[in-house]
């Protein structure tokens, strides 16, 4: 297996949205590393568009979600229904019970809802009652959120924040790319959209996989990718300003998280070995959600991004 497998689909995201190149190469990193991805930007930049257009690459199935402040976690995990003409109760699964789940706008439902996902995004597996239910070797979550900033906004908790292996920042297009997003509606209006010619099998993803885990990464970039991660825990070592920007710090998740999208953008970039810049490309993406930003550095207008930015100059690079 090689990256080129991968093109057939990264153009038929391409053929569906214009731009948001960072935005599609998240999607194949976390796709081939096996993780989840958090998507946020604000409405109307195709986040939905461009996950519709993954799932429909992959061979699979593929469930969406559209979450409400009214969703019940037995709307997603699926519940035990009493049969009469059996006289037991049989379960019936719900949408987490799919390859690929789209959960849209994931931040409009209630804390009990987003507790439902734990279990399943963690240990790929579903408990109701006193049985627990494996959920489909390939399960990918991909869910968008539109900043907590807007109205009928929830903050996700932090221990599902940190089981989602990277969360991709969509941003508004150039002007140039918002004249080829005008062309292509224009034409997609006169035209019937052409289905992708082939799907990427399940086979071939998980052989993508197991070339991507091994990938070779030093020793002393081990110890790097675990530098960056204490560094956001004892800032103060670095620096006094990361030190009043920073209440909470990433978990050993994110050194995993490093490490494992590291080979992925390494493998995507056609290299044979994980360097320092493989690390420091997938950093923003795996960091900016696992990090809590004191109010301090909150009023003085300082993001996550920021004090990314500040941790990877400051942290040798061996």
């Amino acid at each position: 297996m090689n990256p080129k497998d991968l093109n057939t689909v990264r153009e038929h995201i391409a053929s569906r949205i214009i731009g948001q190149q960072a935005f599609i190469d998240s999607m194949l990193i976390c796709l081939i590393s096996d993780g989840h991805l958090l998507v946020e930007g604000m409405p109307g930049l195709a986040k939905t568009t461009a996950v519709k257009a993954l799932a429909e690459s992959i061979e699979g199935d593929f469930h969406r979600i559209q979450f409400t402040p009214d969703l019940l976690p037995s709307d997603l995990i699926g519940t035990d229904i009493y049969r009469h003409e059996k006289g037991e109760f049989e379960f019936r699964p719900g949408p987490l019970f799919h390859n690929i789940l789209l959960g849209d706008e994931v931040n409009r439902a209630p804390a009990k809802v987003q507790s439902a996902l734990l279990e399943a995004m963690a240990e790929q597996q579903i408990t109701v009652g006193q049985r627990t239910y494996p959920l489909p070797k390939l399960f990918m979550v991909l869910a968008t959120q539109n900043p907590v900033e807007q109205e009928g906004t929830y903050h996700l908790p932090e221990a599902q924040l940190d089981r989602f292996l990277m969360q991709a920042q969509v941003e508004y297009p150039t002007r140039d790319e918002e004249r080829q997003i005008l062309e292509l509606d224009s034409n997609q209006q006169k035209a019937i959209p052409k289905p992708i010619s082939k799907r990427l099998s399940q086979a071939d993803l998980f052989a993508m996989r197991q070339h991507v885990a091994k990938m070779y990464l030093d020793p002393k970039l081990s110890n790097y990718i675990v530098d960056l991660t204490q560094a956001t825990r004892n800032p103060k070592v670095y620096d006094t300003d990361l030190a009043r920007w920073c209440r909470f710090g990433a978990s050993p998740r994110a050194s995993i998280a490093l490490a494992r999208c590291a080979r992925a953008r390494a493998w995507l970039d056609g290299d044979t070995y994980v360097s320092p810049q493989h690390i420091q490309s997938v950093a923003f993406d795996i960091l900016r959600h696992r990090i809590l930003l004191t109010f301090e550095a909150e009023a003085e207008g300082i993001t996550t991004d920021n004090f990314i930015e500040r941790l990877l100059k400051l942290v040798a690079i061996p």
